[in-house]
């Protein structure tokens, strides 16, 4: 077993959410081995390499990715986790009385930390999608991706 790969006994566990659909029905060009695709996934969500940099021994990288997206959209990864949270629960495994949220970790706005809002006549820097104008430390730019525009330019 490789680094990243399922053993024998974690495949066990899950291997019946994997079920290829197109052998109810016998049409359609068989799929490749769901475990070793889903090595494939494994290995690129634990290296963070790009999907085209999959070793070969995964198969063509297009074919891991798509089955990674299409598990994503048909509930496989949720069904897996329920029925590994379930099967803990069953055997007293999770203390429910320590699930919490940690709201710390949740950063306020400005404004809501009691910071003093800008004059409104003050120019205020323009960003536009593709610029590479570094951004503030701690920004998220899926949150904050788009346009960064001071709130008279934008009407509200």
């Amino acid at each position: 077993m490789r680094r990243y790969e399922l053993s024998d006994r974690q495949w066990a566990r899950i291997a019946p959410f994997f079920q290829d659909p197109r052998h109810d029905d016998g049409r359609g060009r068989p799929w490749n081995d769901h475990r070793t695709v889903l090595n494939g996934i494994l290995w690129a969500l634990h290296t963070g390499a790009p999907w085209r940099d999959l070793p070969e021994r995964y198969g063509p990288w297009q074919t891991v990715h798509n089955r990674f997206r299409r598990w994503t959209r048909d509930g496989t990864w949720a069904k897996i986790l329920d029925a590994l949270l379930a099967e803990q629960d069953r055997r007293g495994r999770i203390g429910h009385d320590l699930w919490l949220i940690d709201t710390s970790v949740i950063r306020a706005s400005r404004a809501a930390a009691g910071a003093k809002k800008k004059s409104e006549g003050a120019a205020q820097p323009r960003w536009n999608k593709g610029d590479a104008t570094p951004r503030a430390a701690g920004s998220c730019a899926g949150a904050f991706a788009g346009r960064l525009r001071d709130e008279s330019a934008s009407g509200l």
